[in-house]
């Protein structure tokens, strides 16, 4: 049925995360201690020139390969099979209820005759994956399903270019999945947190930011909008005339002039805080919630200096950063001072090396 192995199968050998992005690839492996604990094995980042990833596609496949392969130079794993993952727009996923107590052979057969009302092409072009959720809520007897399905050419894209640079495809993830994963995880950990609590999940990209609305495993809500953070390197280069490589590696290294905070920092953080306020009144005002129990932001620039306190201020919910390596133990060869600022930026890529330890 699929090209690679199943999109939800559970892997315990080692593997690495590998999260590509439109500006970056990132890295990150984890393993356990004797005593159980989470432990940052690896983990890296390496920036991609502007168009070599394009809309989730991968236009440029020899550079973005050979990025992938400094990555792996640099960040010095050994380890081969690799977790990937697509955008979740490169992705179909529906949640269908089918009748209990079928063989696994029935259970495949009666997912692809029903996948045949959801996805808009020949399944001979699609790569398509289910897991069952368990029993369904609606109707006794039943089983609740979830199947995903993507163009077999974006899965054969991320096979191809794990395998140029020497690495074992093993899963194919969704973005979104991932890193709701880490999140998960970071949330169970919070002591005072309620069961049913919900949680705006907002990741600061690139080119857009993402929202994902959560209660326990259940998603209420999700909306990207255009709005990232290139738009600050873009504000950069029109305020102090850089080019654009030269301002993204400036805002990077932090060494921008000392009026950056009040002429450019502070106006965009505005203009991101009143996206993320309109994101939250389209939830409210699409569903029967009026409030969030946290805010929680994630990605490149979930970081900028005043963004938690304005978020809370514009919206009265309390906001925190999400470090996705939050109660994990660090190796020594990771630099922490630098993985502190960037911790935010690795959610997804962490969400695809938890994949080991799923169950």
């Amino acid at each position: 049925m699929i090209s690679l192995r199943s999109l939800f199968s559970q892997q315990l050998a080692p593997l690495i995360g590998l999260d590509i992005g439109a500006s970056n690839v990132k890295l990150v492996e984890l393993g356990r201690d004797k005593e159980n604990n989470l432990v940052l094995e690896a983990c890296g980042v390496l920036p991609l020139e502007s168009g070599w990833i394009k809309d989730g596609s991968i236009e440029k496949f020899d550079e973005v390969a050979d990025t992938v392969r400094s990555l792996i130079k640099i960040t010095r794993t050994k380890t081969k099979n690799v977790v990937m993952a697509l955008p979740p727009s490169s992705v179909i996923t529906k949640k269908i209820v089918l009748p209990g107590g079928m063989t696994d052979q029935e259970l495949e057969m009666q997912v692809e005759s029903e996948a045949n009302q959801y996805i808009p092409f020949p399944l001979d072009e699609v790569s398509l994956d289910f897991c069952i959720l368990g029993p369904s809520a609606s109707s006794d007897g039943d089983i609740d399903v979830l199947i995903a399905a993507s163009r077999r050419e974006k899965v054969q894209d991320l096979q191809g270019l794990a395998e140029a640079a020497g690495l074992n495809p093993v899963v194919v993830d969704v973005k979104s999945y991932a890193s709701r994963l880490a999140a998960s995880r970071l949330i169970a950990d919070m002591p005072h947190f309620a069961a049913d609590s919900v949680v705006a999940l907002f990741e600061v990209g690139s080119l857009s930011t993402s929202m994902q609305v959560m209660r326990n495993d259940e998603v209420l809500y999700d909306r990207d909008q255009a709005f990232g953070g290139a738009q600050l390197t873009q504000l950069i280069v029109l305020q102090y005339g850089f080019s654009y490589e030269e301002a993204e590696a400036k805002k990077c290294r932090d060494e921008l002039p000392p009026d950056f905070d009040a002429t450019v920092l502070k106006p965009f953080v505005e203009s991101l805080v009143q996206e993320m306020s309109r994101a939250l009144q389209f939830f409210f005002t699409s569903t029967t919630h009026n409030k969030v129990d946290l805010v929680m932001l994630a990605g490149g620039s979930a970081a900028l200096t005043g963004l938690t306190a304005m978020v809370t201020k514009q919206s009265g919910f309390p906001c925190m950063i999400a470090n996705p390596f939050n109660g994990m133990h660090i190796a020594e060869s990771i630099g922490q001072k630098k993985l502190l600022r960037d911790a935010p930026s690795y959610l997804t890529a962490c969400g695809l090396a938890l994949r080991r330890f799923s169950q």
